[in-house]
């Protein structure tokens, strides 16, 4: 936001304030060219804090930073006759220092400088993980509960999260959707934040996420490399054969979680059986499992997924039961 005087030439001669944001997600000293300009070009540079991680690498630049918190009619003052003047913000933002140069413009009694805010720096896409990360490793280190979990004791919240991320998928709230994906994510760190202490065999948030990349990489030639996929029964093609050659699994049925919901197993195995194209009759067997596994099969094969499919008739039985009830849905 770039703001000037009507007048460009009493503008010109009050001066110029630069407000120089930055993010604390992108490390320090990494600054664009016109905040770099800006710096140099000044006849003041001024910082509230001096615990300002910015200023260590300005002043290795030749940067001089005086450590001062002006009023903003000591800061007009100091533009007074065309010079220059930035401050470096701030987390805060330096809120009082510019609520101060909006009511002096507002008044119509000062002559004002040029107003500029120049951000620095600029947040990437997935910038906020990095918030995620310190706040998980400051609650891990000082929260009485949280400092005391282990993989074993959070597996259940993981289940659960999953589950309330399907409902709100299939309930079609956003709210509810952003929120869930957010507890996901926080299983995620919270679990990578706990490996980091294993004597033995530690890992990073770092190392699961480099590890995922690696993968989606390897696993996506047509997009990195140069195989061509078209369709996504193609991409899906890559993806097996990709796959199959990474794990060399004796058996189609190897990393199959059996500890999973017993629709969606079943669904499992009868989808591996299917893609390998393997002739694997269903085991002979009296009473309701049989029936079951038959019927998950079948489904698979259909291309309906059998615990989607009972959710929906179980919503709608939850439903009749509360109308019989005369409870509202």
């Amino acid at each position: 936001m770039n703001t000037t005087s009507p007048a460009s030439a009493p503008a010109a001669a009050s001066g110029r304030i630069v407000l120089l944001t930055t993010s604390h997600r992108v490390a320090p000293g990494l600054l664009s060219w016109p905040a770099w300009q800006a710096l140099r070009d000044a006849g003041r540079v001024l910082c509230a804090d001096g615990a300002h991680p910015q200023l260590p690498y300005l002043r290795e630049a030749g940067i001089q930073v005086d450590e001062a918190s002006p009023t903003a009619e000591e800061l007009v003052e100091a533009c007074a006759g065309g010079h220059t003047v930035v401050v470096v913000a701030t987390g805060e933002g330096e809120p009082e220092l510019t609520d101060g140069l909006a009511r002096l413009a507002g008044s119509g009694r000062v002559s004002m400088p040029e107003l500029e805010l120049l951000p620095a720096s600029y947040d990437l896409p997935g910038a906020r993980l990095l918030d995620l990360v310190q706040v998980m490793d400051r609650i891990r280190a000082e929260c009485p509960w949280s400092s005391q979990q282990t993989h074993k004791g959070l597996a259940k919240y993981g289940i659960e999260e999953a589950y309330e991320l399907v409902e709100a998928i299939e309930d079609g709230d956003r709210d509810e959707l952003r929120e869930e994906l957010g507890d996901v994510l926080l299983q995620v760190v919270f679990h990578a934040r706990i490996a980091e202490e294993d004597p033995e065999t530690p890992f990073s948030i770092d190392d699961v996420a480099g590890g995922i990349v690696t993968k989606l990489i390897h696993r996506h030639p047509h997009v990195f490399g140069d195989a061509t996929a078209t369709t996504p029964e193609e991409v899906k093609e890559h993806w097996l054969r990709t796959k199959a050659t990474e794990k060399q699994r004796a058996s189609v049925t190897d990393g199959i979680p059996l500890g999973q919901p017993g629709l969606a197993l079943a669904s499992k195995l009868a989808s591996r059986v299917r893609t390998a194209g393997l002739d694997v009759p269903l085991p002979a067997g009296e009473g309701i499992g049989y029936e079951l596994l038959a019927m998950a099969v079948r489904a698979e094969a259909e291309g309906v997924d059998p615990e989607a499919a009972l959710r929906v008739a179980a919503r709608a039985y939850r439903d009749a039961v509360r109308a019989a009830e005369g409870v509202g849905a």
